[in-house]
């Protein structure tokens, strides 16, 4: 076969994680990279099957075959993805932002009966005990571990698939993918091998995976978006992988030089910081083709392209498997697609699960009714949701029936926020946790962010709320100014005013300027961090006063301009706050 063609019909028709793994015994082409090391598909099979007959041995009889894995991304964790895949056990992915008694309970709660690790990992286990013996941590960089793998050496794909555990089954658990964990303890999201292979064939097929293609995996690999969207599709395409241990703006380009990548994954985050890299006059010398990921934004993604000579891919597609939208030809800029054929999506009013009216936009793409077409997303017909691991009432959550006669039952619930074109595009608008009341209007945070995604001089921003002193919300948004720029207040009013897309309720009130915006682990900005700390923070705000005797939160007046937001002045809003006894909603 030319080294150019598509994956073979036998591997894109795998029904499970273990046939794909299977595939790759025999094949002799470089699979993996990983600064100097390389791998072959055939040697990372030949690992994978010897870390599953450890994983087999080391399992306690009678519990739920459940593997923690807490790594950088490193050759040992697609190995042990894979060796999972064999066994037929499952990996749940450990976010190292989560400390301590934080881990222990990710542990217990996913009932991990083995931990995979590293030693610069270990600190962040200190504290309580864990929920599994020493004996069961296993530490790849730890001279023991190559003692304990040593007898295996030599097993092979077909040993262990065929041996006493028998072959996995499509419905047999593969990845528990915890959730941001925003608000409360992190959900673990069940995604089997079934789903995870045909999530891994769909994306083959749509963006053309090649067996000479490198998917650069600079996304942290305990998230969907690296698993999901870069290891997946290249397990099915018999592409290779190259790892990067964490994102690295700076080291992003001769990374992509050095191993040869032709496709990245990302979220909107590593893109601005990669926009926020000084240009060079060999931007555009690489092999990358494609990029694909969410949240970049419209602007950024025009100026990735610009610069980079790369077409970024937006794509939706919910950890939960619940929901996915697909680009099609004629897919306008700014949307993300339509349902895949038989899929039944709609754009429902959260509160009654009644569909809203269709968006009206300008000849710019520019949304114009807003308030009355942004909702949340809704999958009405059959979707591939497995649940949350021993969270009954988290998965009846997103499943759940709306209004007095049960409208929407069995519906699968987003909880993000969109609206739906004319011609039935589906358009990203945020998170439901995202969405501003500002004088009784629903603003969608994501809608605001792309506006001031044009602001030139800030290299990013986010947009949240905060509590009125009266009623409803404000809204506040974080500016990232590179070192050395100043915040020019009568610039940014007059960027404001020129924004024919700005409502009359969407101007901040409250400016944050910072070095750069917060971010979680995955590279998403953070802003519950953001919202909690509000104008109450060590950045430099800038606001523009309230009228306390008039509405809560109008629009910015024409010809005023933000001013910055003083001790004094911090001292009388919250005296405001006291005064209609809503203080306490700042700690929210």
């Amino acid at each position: 076969m030319a080294p150019n063609t598509p994956a073979p019909s036998g591997s894109s028709g795998a029904a499970t994680l273990a046939e794909l793994v299977r595939a790759q015994w025999g094949d002799h082409r470089v699979g993996a990279k990983y600064g100097e090391l390389r791998l072959t598909h055939h040697q990372l099979a030949g690992g994978a099957a010897a870390r599953a007959a450890l994983l087999r041995e080391l399992l306690p009889r009678g519990v739920p075959p459940h593997v923690g894995v807490l790594l950088d991304n490193v050759p040992e964790y697609p190995l042990w993805l894979s060796a999972a895949a064999l066994a037929g056990a499952a990996v749940a992915g450990l976010n190292p932002t989560r400390r301590g008694p934080e881990l222990a309970r990710d542990l217990a709660h996913t009932d991990c009966a083995l931990l995979i690790t590293e030693r610069a990992r270990l600190p962040l286990l200190a504290g309580p005990a864990l929920p599994l013996p020493p004996e069961r941590i296993l530490v790849v960089d730890d001279p023991a571990y190559r003692q304990l793998l040593a007898p295996y050496e030599g097993t092979t794909p077909d040993d262990i698939t065929s041996g006493p555990g028998g072959t996995p089954a499509p419905a047999t658990r593969m990845l528990l993918t915890f959730t941001s964990g925003s608000t409360g303890a992190p959900k673990a999201a069940v995604c089997s091998q079934g789903r995870l292979a045909a999530a891994g064939q769909s994306l083959a097929g749509r963006l053309g995976v090649r067996r000479d293609d490198v998917h650069y995996l600079c996304m942290p690999m305990f998230h969907g978006n690296a698993v999901i969207a870069g290891w997946a599709p290249a397990l099915v395409g018999g592409a290779a992988v190259a790892l990067c241990r964490r994102f690295s703006a700076s080291a992003f380009l001769p990374d992509v030089r050095r191993y040869g990548a032709t496709y990245f994954t990302y979220v909107g985050r590593a893109v601005q910081y990669l926009l926020a890299t000084p240009p060079a006059p060999d931007d555009r010398d690489h092999p990358l083709r494609r990029g694909f990921g969410t949240e970049a934004g419209t602007v950024d993604a025009a100026r990735f392209a610009e610069r980079f000579g790369v077409r970024l891919t937006e794509g939706y597609g919910s950890s939960e498997g619940g929901a996915a939208l697909q680009r099609t030809p004629g897919t306008p800029p700014g949307a993300l697609g339509r349902p895949a054929p038989g899929d039944d999506l709609a754009v429902v009013d959260p509160e009654t699960g009644a569909e809203l009216p269709r968006a009206r936009l300008d000849p710019a793409g520019r949304l114009l009714n807003g308030a009355e077409a942004i909702g949340e997303l809704v999958n009405r017909g059959r979707s591939s949701f497995e649940g949350y691991w021993r969270n009954p009432e988290a998965t009846a959550a997103r499943t759940r029936g709306r209004g007095a006669e049960g409208t929407g039952a069995g519906w699968y619930w987003t909880g993000d926020l969109f609206f739906r074109d004319a011609a039935g595009f589906f358009h990203f608008a945020g998170r439901t946790d995202d969405r501003l009341r500002v004088d009784s209007e629903n603003l969608a945070a994501a809608m605001i962010e792309n506006i001031l995604a044009r602001y030139a001089p800030a290299a990013g921003a986010a947009v949240y709320a905060v509590p009125d002193p009266i009623a409803g919300d404000q809204v506040m948004a974080a500016l990232a100014v590179p070192d050395g720029a100043a915040f020019d207040p009568d610039d940014f009013t007059a960027f404001l005013a020129a924004q024919p897309d700005l409502g009359t309720k969407m101007a901040p009130r409250f400016v944050r300027t910072m070095a750069a915006l917060p971010v979680t682990a995955t590279n998403k900005v953070h802003r519950v961090a953001l919202r909690r700390e509000g104008f109450r923070c060590p950045d430099p705000v800038w606001w523009s006063p309230l009228t306390p005797t008039g509405p809560a939160a109008r629009a910015l007046p024409a010809g005023s301009t933000f001013r910055p937001f003083t001790a004094g002045d911090r001292s009388a809003l919250l005296a405001l706050y006291r005064e209609h006894d809503r203080a306490h909603l700042l700690d929210r």
